[in-house]
């Protein structure tokens, strides 16, 4: 008798058991998924695609690694806190361990992506390098913290990846060990769910539509829609205020919040177009300068084609009503959330 309660007790054990790991497996399915436990989406490397070297993918790569793609500013060691525009401390695209550090237990290090093979990107293959900067896997098959905007990058020509990678392999190899990265577990298991394979051609840009170039140069090269679109905690764009500014930055010292770039009068309706490449070439607007946590001082590289695209592509947004003033001490904002100048009056 003993012995058949205590098969009855292992069997009635053994359904609650099973119970439980379906309705934890239901769960996971219909929750975070399962990506943050088998790892992100990928695809298979190539390993013997191999992108020709011509003088026109260099001096295209160069173009957009050091403007608009900002490769050049998250890749390399910099200066910002007092300077009206940074300055770089050590050698170009060879990782930054400061950039994004915050306390013990946030540290993401961007990657030393010059051409040295230990410590560098010199043993990737090209395929490795593209499926990185578009899909947000690494060579090993980990997950790229999401700061990289792959998401962004997921819609870059495939000849626009492939001049900044034939870019990149020119770069001088330069010997600099970036350690691993610090984020909390849960993150660390979330984010393996950002990566996404891009296994379809992307075409060249319409160039001649100069507000459809101008959006692809803002959201598929640059990130521009990352520093001032505001988000909620999940990072989801605030409702209505796509361009409309509120993220904030401390970086260079003071927190500063991104403006306004909606033709709203409280975003830059007053800007015409050669007041937008004035400020974008000087870093002033009639006499006020810009915080150094924008980049204008990387943008002013861009030819005046490029950047008069990206304004005609501004002049599309709807506009945004969202008082952002930097000047002004800050306050919460009911609308993205922070705290900034004029904050409440929104």
């Amino acid at each position: 008798m003993a012995g058949q309660t205590s098969r009855r007790i292992a069997r009635y054990a053994g359904y609650g058991l099973l119970v439980l790991v379906v309705l934890l497996a239901g769960a996971i399915t219909f929750t975070i998924g399962w990506r943050p436990i088998i790892g992100p989406k990928t695809r298979s490397v190539d390993k013997n695609k191999k992108f020709e070297v011509t003088q026109a993918r260099l001096e295209r790569g160069n173009y957009l690694a050091n403007s608009i793609g900002n490769c050049v500013i998250c890749h390399s060691p910099l200066q910002l806190k007092g300077k009206d525009e940074a300055e770089y401390s050590g050698a170009k695209f060879s990782g930054n361990t400061e950039l994004f550090k915050m306390g013990d237990e946030f540290f993401v290090p961007t990657k030393n992506i010059s051409s040295d093979p230990e410590t560098g990107i010199g043993a990737w293959t090209d395929d490795e390098v593209a499926r990185a900067i578009r899909e947000g896997v690494s060579r090993d098959g980990h997950t790229l913290f999401p700061i990289m905007p792959y998401k962004n990058f997921s819609t870059m020509s495939d000849e626009d990846v492939a001049s900044i990678v034939v870019y990149l392999r020119s770069l001088p190899p330069v010997k600099n060990a970036i350690p691993a990265r610090k984020i909390p577990f849960m993150l660390e298991r979330l984010i393996n769910g950002a990566p996404q394979p891009v296994t379809s051609a992307v075409a060249e840009p319409n160039r001649a539509d100069k507000a459809s170039y101008g959006k692809y140069l803002a959201t598929s090269v640059g990130d521009c829609d990352g520093c001032h679109t505001p988000t909620d905690e999940k990072g989801i764009p605030r409702p209505g205020l796509n361009f409309g500014g509120g993220n904030i930055f401390a970086e260079s010292g003071r927190p500063v919040a991104s403006m306004n770039l909606t033709p709203d009068p409280t975003g830059i309706s007053y800007y015409d177009e050669a007041q937008f490449l004035e400020t974008i070439r000087t870093g002033s607007v009639k006499g006020r300068k810009l915080n150094v946590m924008m980049p204008w001082w990387n943008y002013r590289q861009m030819t005046d084609d490029d950047l008069k695209s990206i304004f005609a592509f501004l002049r599309t947004l709807p506009p945004a009503k969202h008082r952002i003033d930097n000047t002004e001490p800050p306050t919460k904002c009911p609308l993205d959330g922070n705290e900034h100048g004029l904050g409440n009056k929104n």
